[in-house]
């Protein structure tokens, strides 16, 4: 089983991804979320000339962010920096979309966008809408040097739903899913796979990667200690996020709230309504999202929200979550690293050990 993390883009990012491929981890995937961390391919560069083995991607990267054009650019400099270690992870958009107040891309047009990405890194000539009109591009003198188009850029899609998880299968890509339990992690890869083998693709073929975030906790230490909420917390208050989402816009609230927290969501929710501007309240409710828990929502992210919704736990009972999840036939644990506790890489290696 592969061991990757996800990391909280910033100007210092290649000094986890160096220590995390000390550690023997596999991959380093960095968030694409521009109005809360860094940029993703200007950290990406910076850890591709500090490391040599591990694998580094987009954890995902957003469709609206940039044209195809320039992220196939981007995709094929690194690519010249870190030959054959470049990842090429997508998706429709939730955190980097939300906190400027959109929904989510269309299936159709992220699929087209990858059409596009694809299509100038094979050096071929591609029609696409440019400022309301069509036009062919494509690389125009990649022999030269400056970008590499010939090592392969593999593609992980980032789908929850059947339609995306439908779309995975018709590319042949790798698969990406959050988990917050071992259960839900086996309904997902349940899911996935009967997409796969409908497809008539090889089982062994699918390349299924389980993002999560948690604190490996001492002996006797609670889920919401200081540590555990610097740790698990911002992944946590997602699920308050998710639901003020859908009570200020209508966007879909993919994760059930269960009943045993339905008061916490309840009481951030009506917090939420009060957050100015009103005409734009995202603003407040993203604000640290995935990445810190806001002094104002502490209250309502208790150990049990913690317990639900992240892999916190001590390290027995990690490892035999991690084990039930190899045995699922997922391929790698991604653990996103909170800012500011990038020490937990360390907790997370002593478990990652166990599976070599």
């Amino acid at each position: 089983m592969d061991f990757g993390i996800g990391i909280a883009t910033g100007s210092g990012s290649w000094k986890l991804a160096q220590r995390a491929e000390e550690l023997g981890f596999t991959h380093a995937w960095f968030f694409d979320t521009q109005m809360i961390t860094g940029d993703c391919f200007v950290a990406m560069a910076a850890s591709a000339l500090k490391t040599s083995r591990i694998r580094l991607g987009t954890g995902v990267l957003v469709p609206s962010n940039r044209i195809a054009a320039v992220t196939a650019n981007a995709f094929a400099t690194l690519n010249g920096m870190a030959p054959g270690r470049i990842d090429f992870g997508i998706g429709t958009g939730f955190t980097a979309r939300r906190a400027m107040g959109l929904g989510a891309v269309k299936l159709a047009e992220m699929e087209e966008y990858i059409r596009v990405v694809y299509a100038l890194l094979r050096g071929e000539t591609v029609e696409t809408p440019i400022e309301g009109k069509r036009r062919k591009i494509r690389f125009l003198n990649p022999e030269i040097g400056l970008i590499n188009t010939k090592d392969p850029i593999p593609l992980h899609i980032s789908a929850y739903g059947p339609r995306s998880q439908a779309l995975t299968t018709k590319l042949g890509a790798g698969w990406k899913s959050f988990v917050s339990d071992v259960p839900g992690a086996m309904n997902a890869i349940e899911g996935m796979q009967q997409s796969w083998l409908d497809a008539r693709r090889v089982q062994s073929d699918l390349y299924a990667t389980a993002w999560t975030c948690g604190c490996v906790l001492a002996e006797g230490e609670s889920a919401d200690s200081p540590r555990a909420m610097a740790q698990a917390g911002p992944r946590a208050a997602v699920l308050l996020h998710r639901a003020a989402d859908f009570d200020m816009e209508g966007w879909e609230n993919t994760s059930p709230v269960p009943e045993e927290v339905a008061a916490e969501v309840a009481g951030y929710v009506e917090m939420a309504r009060c957050y100015e501007p009103p005409d734009a309240r995202y603003l407040t409710n993203h604000r640290g999202h995935f990445v810190f828990v806001k002094p104002e929502e502490r209250k309502f992210v208790t150990a049990e929200l913690i317990r639900r919704t992240t892999f916190t736990a001590t390290e027995q009972a990690l490892k035999q979550r991690v084990e039930a999840l190899r045995e699922a036939g997922w391929c790698q644990l991604v653990i996103a690293i909170t800012p500011g506790e990038e020490q937990a890489i360390e907790d997370w290696a002593r478990i990652k050990r166990a599976f070599e």
